[in-house]
Parts: C-alpha cells; structure tokens; sequence
C-alpha cells in the first residue's frame, strides 16, 4: 500500500489521535510553566524549608524516568486514594517532570537580570512581590524563552508516551494501526512527520515570535 493510499484510509484516526496529542502538549505546557514558576521562586525562598522542599521535588523528578513517574500517577496512586483519568493523568506527569526542568530554567532567568534592577525596585519602595511581578520576571522571562523552546518541544515529544497508558493520542493509534496492518515505514514514517511538523513549523515559529515580542516590550530591539 502506498503511502498516499495509506493516508487516505487511516487519516480519521491519525487526525483524531494528533487532536489528542495536541490537547496533551497544550495541558503540559500551561501546567509545566505555573509548576516552573511556582518551584523557581521557591528555590529562591529565603526561607529553608520553603527551599528545601523545592529543591527536594526538583531532584526527584529530574532525576527518575519519566516513565516511571508517569505509571507511578496512574497505577500507584490509585493505592493512595488518589485516581487521576488517563488523560489528566499524562498531561500532569509531563507537567511536573517538565517543571523541575523549567524551575531551574526561572531561577536562572531571575538571577541573570541586573543587580541594578534590583536595586533600582527597592530604591523606589517597591515591596519584594510588586518588584518581582512588575520589574525582574518581564526581564528574566526573555532571557528564559530561548532554552524554555527546546524545553517546549521535549513536552511534545513527552506526549508520545502517554500512549503506554493507552491515551488515544497519535502514538496510540500508529501502534493499534501498525499492529493489525503490519505497514510500519508507513504509519511511523507519518507519525515522525506529523511531530515534526507540529515542532518545526507551529511550536518553534510561535516560540521565536514570543521572544521577539518580549525584547519589543523591554525596548531591547
């Protein structure tokens, strides 16, 4: 079967299944960017248990598999009392894998702006949440959004593995589609381009666009 025959067979269900995976990077991010920002500044606490505890959710889930943490949230926490649906299940363990990532990213983007900006803030009597919100995250956040892009697109290719708690997303479907046809250059051929082009064409030019949109704000281009 060729590849053009192929597509015009099964592409109700590679549609359906990118829907899926989509929702599952969309989810992701907005929760891995609130759970990096959130553990950022808490690393940065001056408090010892605040920062304790962030450095401690910090190792664990950039050290373990993420894998492994994704079948803990499904299959183990249930023995807990806590039972999360598949889907809800996927997106949260990516998210808070990627934000141990991410929270590292936000502490360095805020240690890198300018001491005078720090120092300016609380020579005009800015309180400590004001200063932040208002004059060091809108500049950290430049210097974050270009390693937050490759970040972004590792969430992408996170999403793949929801398919192993049998989310319906794309990989869950070239698997069922590959099992029963057999025809595996085509449906992973497919599968390989369709990631690509959500990464190259849709994720990477709204990433750029973001970083140009913040320099133009701080007046830096």
């Amino acid at each position: 079967m060729g590849l053009f025959e192929f597509l015009g067979v099964y592409w109700p269900r590679l549609l359906s299944g990118t829907g899926i995976t989509v929702a599952q990077f969309l989810f992701s991010a907005i929760f891995a960017v609130i759970i990096s920002l959130a553990f950022g500044l808490m690393k940065l606490s001056t408090n010892r248990l605040i920062k304790g505890f962030a450095v401690t959710y910090i190792e664990i889930f950039r050290g373990t598999s993420l894998l492994v943490q994704l079948y803990w949230i499904f299959y183990v926490l249930p023995l807990f009392g806590v039972t999360l649906d598949k889907f809800t299940a996927g997106y949260v363990a990516i998210a808070m894998n990627t934000g141990a990532y991410g929270a590292e990213l936000v502490r360095g983007g805020i240690l890198a702006v300018p001491k005078g900006q720090w120092e300016a803030a609380t020579a005009i009597n800015m309180s400590p949440a004001k200063r932040m919100w208002r004059i060091i995250l809108p500049q950290a956040l430049v210097n974050m959004l270009p390693p937050w892009g490759n970040l972004m697109i590792e969430v992408l290719k996170g999403t793949a593995l929801v398919s192993l708690i049998s989310v319906a997303d794309l990989m869950f479907h070239a698997k069922q589609i590959n099992a029963s046809t057999y025809l595996s250059a085509q449906i992973f051929g497919t599968a390989l381009l369709v990631y690509y082009i959500l990464a190259r064409f849709m994720l990477t030019p709204f990433m750029r666009w973001l970083e140009g949109y913040m320099s133009r704000k701080l007046g830096r281009s």
